[in-house]
């Protein structure tokens, strides 16, 4: 908790914006910042205690500024469990962002498809997660000032946004799926048998991010929405198809324009409130 404070003075030492929304952005969505009327930008580095990314592709700035009135931080830019970071570094910003003063949490990942009905470039919204990562960043001792020691997840993803996003999505004439994400640690991407595996076990979509995000974010009483970008699909692999990173970046920029159009209005709805 005291880092956590330590951080947040920082923060407010280098902006007046106190955000009401929170944004996670993962691989090639940094440009849905062109939409953020900047305050300020600062890298991770010179943050107190924030990690720093390592991923091609997350730039590892935090935001501060608006979008459609309404104030926001972003992380241009997460932390993955693969990269070596702990459950507990991961979910430091989280709780960082809501000691800031945010009430939601919105996220956007690249993701493979699991289900046979999606296609790349496809946005899905996600109504709920199967954690296959090996640790939880609520594992250890339970600081109450956070949140309850046993926080329940019948309603990880926030039903009121993602009710939403569906109109969002209807007005303009957007393909949006719903679906459960699959959260593996990586790096490596899945092999054709963990595709299928991930599809019996129930999962739409699986990636290597958000779960400890969302977890860390309902402990301390954050409101999520996630959108998972389509970037490849899992038939590719039994069709022994393979898919590079590079692969999964430009698909996910491909999908960004419909992901910032959705972001952008549910967020608009909180400046008539």
């Amino acid at each position: 908790m005291e880092t956590i404070l330590e951080c947040c003075n920082f923060l407010r030492s280098r902006t007046s914006i106190t955000p009401r929304v929170a944004l996670i952005l993962g691989s090639g969505m940094g440009n849905l910042l062109e939409q953020v009327q900047v305050d300020v930008s600062i890298p991770y580095k010179e943050i107190p205690h924030f990690p720093i990314s390592t991923v091609e592709g997350h730039a590892g700035n935090l935001i501060f500024g608006t979008i459609a009135e309404v104030p926001v931080v972003v992380m241009q830019g997460r932390f993955h469990y693969y990269e070596g970071y702990s459950m507990q570094q991961i979910a430091f910003p989280v709780r960082v962002m809501k000691f800031l003063g945010a009430e939601f949490l919105f996220l956007a990942n690249a993701t493979g498809g699991l289900n046979p009905d999606y296609r790349t470039g496809d946005i899905v919204i996600i109504t709920d997660h199967i954690n296959l990562q090996p640790d939880n960043p609520l594992r250890g001792k339970n600081d109450e000032r956070l949140g309850v020691r046993f926080p329940d997840m019948s309603k990880a993803y926030d039903t009121e946004c993602i009710e939403n996003a569906k109109k969002i999505a209807t007005k303009n004439n957007i393909l949006l799926h719903s679906g459960i994400y699959a959260g593996c640690c990586g790096p490596s991407l899945e092999t054709p048998a963990e595709y299928r595996m991930f599809r019996l076990l129930g999962g739409d979509v699986v990636g290597m991010s958000s779960v400890p995000e969302v977890i860390a974010a309902r402990h301390v009483g954050l409101r999520c929405c996630a959108l998972a970008a389509v970037t490849n699909e899992s038939a590719s692999a039994q069709q022994g198809i393979e898919t590079s990173f590079a692969d999964v970046q430009r698909n996910a920029n491909n999908a960004l324009p419909n992901m910032t159009t959705i972001f952008v209005g549910l967020i608009a709805n909180f400046s008539k409130v």
